[in-house]
C-alpha cells in the first residue's frame, strides 16, 4: 500500500515501515562510527521503542554488542492499517541485531502491569540469567496501578495559578498566546503516580527479588529540567512534581542496591522532538528556537547522540560525573548560558512572521514526521510498502 502521513493534533496516526527502518539503520551507523563502548553486556530497556528508549537499545546492542530485551506497548499492523512507529522501529532493530548475531528479544504489553513484569522476569531467567543495566524510558499519559487497580491520568498544568505564554502550531507555523489553567484536585498525585518513580522502583525490586541483577548493576531513568522559559508549566508544574519524585527514587533504589554495589541514576536529557514533547504547550516553540541556536553553535544533538554521550562519557566511567543533586547532566550543552541567553532573546521576537527566520520550525516539523517514518532522506514514498512487518524477537 502507499502510506502517507495522517495527523490528528499533535500525533501522526500512520507510520511508514521503510522510513522507520531507515531511521533505525542511520542510528546504528552512527553508533558504529563512534567505536566500541565499554558498557553493559545484558540490558533491559523499559519503554524501548521510540526516542531515547530505542536509542538506548541501539547504543547497547551495536556499541557494546550487548544482549538486549525491550519492553514497550505498541500497536501491531493489520491488513490495510499501519502499526505504530515503535513497532516498526523495534522490527528494524531486532532484524539488524539478529543479522549480526546479537541477542535481541522483546515484549509488547503494559509495562506497569504485574503480568508484563513477570513475563520479563521469566525471559531473563531463561535467556540471560542476570542483567547489568536497566534503562527506564517509559513515557505514558496513563497508568493502571497494578496493586490498587486505580487508573491514573497525568496532566501538564501549572501549580497555583494559570500560565500564559507563546506557543506555536507547528503544522501551520502560527505563533499565538496560550493560557493553561492551574492544577486542581488530584492532578498532582495522579501525575506523580504515572510519571514519578514508583514503577521504576517496582521493576528494580521485582528483578532484585529474583536475583536477576548482576554485581555493579546500574539503572538509569530519563528526566528533563528545561529553562526558565518553560518552568512554570514544566519543572514547576504537575509534571515537575513527578520528575522530582523520580529523582528522589534514584536514591531509594541505590540504597536498596548496596548489597550488590548497584547504582541508580537519573539522566537529565536535552529537549528533543518526541511524541511526548510535541503535545506539551510552549515546548514546540522553545525547541524550534533552541534547535536554531544549537545548530549555529555546532552543539545540536538528537536522541542517539545524547545516548552515546551518556554511555561513553558518563555512565561507564570509573566515576560517573554528577551535579549537586546527584543527577547525570547531558542537557549541559542546551543549558549553557550563551545558548539560553540567545534563545530567551529570540523568544521575545518570535511571531508567526519572524519564526521561519529566527527559528528552525522546518527542522522541528521534519523531526516530528521522522518519528513516524516520514520525510526521511533516501525513502521513496511513492512505492508500495508492506505494512505487515513482523518483529523477529517478539515473545
Amino acid at each position: 500500500m502507499i502510506i502517507e502521513p495522517r495527523t490528528r493534533g499533535f500525533i501522526c496516526i500512520t507510520s511508514h515501515p521503510k522510513g522507520c527502518e531507515k531511521n533505525v539503520l542511520d542510528q546504528i551507523d552512527y553508533i558504529k562510527s563512534k567505536g566500541k563502548i565499554e558498557g553493559a553486556k545484558k540490558v533491559l530497556v523499559i519503554g524501548a521503542s521510540t526516542g531515547f528508549g530505542i536509542a538506548s537499545r541501539i547504543a547497547s546492542a551495536f556499541g557494546s554488542e550487548a544482549s538486549t530485551i525491550g519492553v514497550y506497548f505498541e500497536k501491531p499492523p493489520a491488513e490495510g492499517k499501519t502499526a505504530s512507529s515503535g513497532w516498526y522501529n523495534t522490527a528494524a532493530l531486532e532484524t539488524a541485531a539478529h543479522k549480526e548475531g546479537i541477542y535481541a528479544k522483546s515484549i509488547n504489553g503494559d509495562a506497569f502491569s504485574n503480568e508484563v513484569k513477570q513475563q520479563t522476569i521469566d525471559l531473563i531467567k531463561e535467556d540471560l540469567g542476570q542483567i547489568d543495566l536497566l534503562i527506564y524510558s517509559l513515557a505514558s499519559p496513563v497508568r493502571t496501578h497494578p496493586t490498587t487497580g486505580v487508573r491514573h491520568k497525568s496532566t501538564l498544568k501549572p501549580i497555583g495559578g494559570s500560565y500564559t505564554n507563546k506557543t506555536v502550531d507547528f503544522h501551520t507555523g502560527e505563533v499565538k498566546e496560550i493560557t493553561i489553567e492551574p492544577s486542581t484536585g488530584d492532578d498532582i498525585e495522579n501525575t506523580v503516580a504515572v510519571m514519578g518513580g514508583e514503577d521504576w522502583d517496582m521493576w528494580v525490586n521485582a528483578l532484585m527479588k529474583e536475583n536477576l541483577l548482576s554485581s555493579d548493576f546500574k539503572t538509569v531513568a530519563y528526566s528533563y529540567i528545561g529553562p526558565k522559559l518553560t518552568e512554570a508549566v514544566y519543572r514547576k508544574g504537575t509534571i515537575g512534581q513527578a520528575k522530582e519524585h523520580l529523582e528522589k527514587t534514584a536514591f531509594t533504589i541505590t540504597d536498596a542496591l548496596k548489597a550488590i554495589n548497584g547504582k541508580a541514576y537519573v539522566s537529565v536529557n536535552k529537549a528533543l522532538v518526541t511524541q511526548s514533547s510535541s503535545a506539551i504547550p510552549v515546548i514546540p516553540l522553545y525547541i524550534s528556537l533552541l534547535y536554531k541556536v544549537m545548530k549555529e553553535n555546532d552543539v545540536h544533538e538528537g536522541c542517539i547522540e545524547q545516548i552515546h554521550r551518556l554511555y561513553a562519557e558518563r555512565l561507564f566511567l570509573n566515576e560517573t560525573p554528577l551535579d549537586s543533586k546527584g543527577r547525570i547532566r547531558i542537557d549541559d550543552w542546551e543549558m549553557r548560558d550563551d545558548i539560553q541567553e540567545k534563545v530567551a532573546a529570540l523568544w521575545k521576537e518570535a511571531t508567526t512572521e519572524s519564526l521561519p527566520t529566527i527559528g528552525d520550525l522546518e527542522g522541528y516539523k521534519t523531526e516530528f514526521f521522522n518519528l513516524f517514518g516520514f520525510h526521511c532522506d533516501g525513502v521513496d514514498y511513492d512505492l508500495d510498502a508492506n505494512e505487515m512487518v513482523e518483529i523477529p524477537g517478539l515473545q
